[in-house]
Parts: C-alpha cells; sequence; structure tokens
C-alpha cells in the first residue's frame, strides 16, 4: 500500500466537514448549533447535505458530533450499538422516555457503551467547543433514528418535517415530502412502554469505563473494553480495546479483521511496508485486514488510543441490562 493509499484511508481531524442540518431537531433551539460528522459510512443522518468521508464500511460505522457549550443531542434511541467517547470537552449523558431516569457527566477520554433500547441526549456542559467520537453497529447503522415523540412535535413549530421514509424536510427551504411519503408517526403510548427506564446505578458499572482507569489496565497490556472478556457489557458487532504508550506491541502485527485506530492523546507513528505517517488526537484511521503494520508514539508524554475491529458478532446486542 503506498503512501498515497493510506492516506485516503485516513481522515484528519482538521479535515472533518460538519452538517449543522443532520436531524430533525437542527431548527429547535437547544440543539441548533449542534454540529454532526460522518466519518466512515453513511451513519444515521437524516440529511442529504451531511458529507461522508469514508463510505465502504467495515461492518460498524464511525461518527462525531460537536457541540458548543449548553448545546444538546436531543433524546432518540438507535437499534443498534452506540459506543461514545469524549475527545474533547465535558458532557452529560442522560436517557429514559424524558430524560430523567438517569445520566452521568463524562470526562474527555472516558467511553459509553449505550444500552440499546432505551431513549437517551448528551449535552456539552463544559466550557468550549466539545466533540464526543462515536461507533455504530452494521453497516447501516441499524436502519436509522427512532425519536422521542416530543423532539418531532417541537420540530414541527421549526419548520422541520421527517418523512416516514427517514428523510428530512426543511420548510424553511421550501421541501415538503413528496406525494405518498406520510410524516414518520409518532410512537404510541403502547410501543413506548418497550422503552426501558434503567437507573444510574443500572447503566455505570456495565456500561461506562473511566479514561484512567483505562489508563491503569493498559499498563502492560491493551485494556478490553468491549467484546470477549471486555470491561463493558456485550458484544456488538465489533470489540474495542484502548493502547497507551506501555501497552503497544514490540513487534508489527496483521488482523484478519477490518481494524480503526482513533488516537485519545499524544501522536502516534503508523509504520506498513510502504511508508509511514503520523495519527493525532482526532485522527481516524481505517486499516484494511492482512496489511501488516505497527503503532508507537512519535513523542515523549501522555499517549493514548482507542482500537476498534470488526467480529462477527450481531451487530444489534450491545448495552443490555439483563
Amino acid at each position: 500500500m503506498t503512501p498515497a493509499e493510506m492516506e485516503s484511508r485516513i481522515v484528519r481531524y482538521g479535515d472533518l466537514r460538519p452538517c449543522k442540518t443532520a436531524f430533525i431537531d437542527a431548527h429547535t433551539p437547544g440543539s441548533n448549533q449542534k454540529e454532526n460528522f460522518t466519518i466512515i459510512g453513511g451513519g444515521v443522518s437524516e440529511s442529504p447535505d451531511q458529507h461522508v468521508h469514508i463510505v465502504d464500511t467495515p461492518g460498524f460505522n464511525i461518527g462525531a458530533a460537536g457541540q458548543p457549550p449548553g448545546c444538546r443531542n436531543s433524546l432518540h434511541s438507535h437499534r443498534t450499538a452506540e459506543v461514545f467517547f469524549v475527545l474533547k470537552g465535558r458532557w452529560r449523558f442522560f436517557w429514559g422516555r424524558w430524560g430523567t431516569a438517569g445520566e452521568f457527566i463524562a470526562e474527555e477520554g472516558d467511553i459509553f457503551n449505550i444500552p440499546t433500547g432505551i431513549f437517551r441526549a448528551f449535552e456539552n456542559v463544559g466550557t468550549d467547543y466539545g466533540m464526543i467520537m462515536a461507533i455504530l453497529g452494521g453497516d447501516d447503522a441499524g436502519g436509522g433514528v427512532i425519536w422521542a415523540p416530543q423532539v418531532i412535535t417541537d420540530a414541527k413549530d421549526y419548520g422541520l418535517v421527517l418523512g416516514k421514509n427517514g428523510k428530512l424536510y426543511d420548510g424553511k427551504k421550501g421541501q415538503t415530502p413528496p406525494e405518498g411519503v406520510p410524516p414518520m408517526p409518532l410512537l404510541t403510548d403502547e410501543e413506548l412502554k418497550a422503552f426501558p427506564e434503567p437507573t444510574t446505578a443500572d447503566v455505570i458499572p456495565h456500561c461506562v469505563a473511566r479514561y484512567w482507569d483505562l489508563m491503569a489496565l493498559s499498563d502492560r497490556q491493551p485494556a478490553k473494553v468491549i467484546g470477549a472478556n471486555g470491561k463493558l457489557r456485550d458484544r456488538p458487532g465489533f470489540e474495542v480495546d484502548f493502547l497507551s504508550r506501555n501497552s503497544i506491541p514490540d513487534t508489527p502485527y496483521t488482523l484478519a479483521k477490518h481494524e480503526v485506530l482513533m488516537p485519545m492523546r499524544g501522536h502516534w507513528r503508523l509504520t506498513w511496508s510502504g511508508g509511514t505517517t503520523s495519527l493525532n488526537p482526532g485522527d481516524t484511521a481505517a486499516i484494511p485486514p492482512g496489511l501488516e503494520h505497527s503503532l508507537a508514539p512519535s513523542m515523549s508524554g501522555e499517549a493514548s488510543l482507542y482500537r476498534v475491529v470488526a467480529t462477527d458478532d450481531p451487530a444489534g446486542l450491545t448495552g443490555r441490562l439483563l
């Protein structure tokens, strides 16, 4: 693989292209400043304006959300895995039908394997622009977003309509759903009963890993975060490892599955037979199966990285609170 071919598989943080109209709450006050990024795969964006950096998926999708202080992402659910780690800032995650069942504050580097089948939301509670990176299960990311009814109702007051086809129509731009496409129906009271209301005590021990705990666990070998023998529950179609300076293999390695490297702290040197390049916090590198390569911190100081590897596990079995 040539350096140019490898570079085409790396999405640099500085090259990320945001979409500010990705979802139905894009005009709703409190959510109207958020930015959505689709890095690998189309994700779950509802807007044709969303730019996709790498179209081909390795069995999962990679995305990100950027928000200024006080901005929130509205209550929604997914049919498959949704895993976040905080790249920048301080974030409050909260969940439940009305967002009151439970919550916790995530700091930089923390990772959250959100239980499937619950309504969840998040907001930037820090003092600066924040960024969270997302891993979504499945090649098609589970077929879109399931919104809490009040989110769809509120959006109509600000000119946005979500069609039953999963596409967003902006009344401010004169857009309406085409003939034969009705608006997305609201979930009924009976359907809403199927969405659990786990408490904070239910969720945190099984679904949250703190950055500094992972740094300690990775002192001699990669820390298993999600997957077989992982710190967090379930196997959602991908596994996640946390690597720090002392847990990097000394020799080049090859994987039979797709691998995605996502630096958290420090600068990393990626080397393969065709060349070498640097990976920096916020970059995303898609390594193809069978490519021999090695990783090493390229500077002194704190260094950490999340590694996501495809598995043959079903993509919808994450975070169930049994």
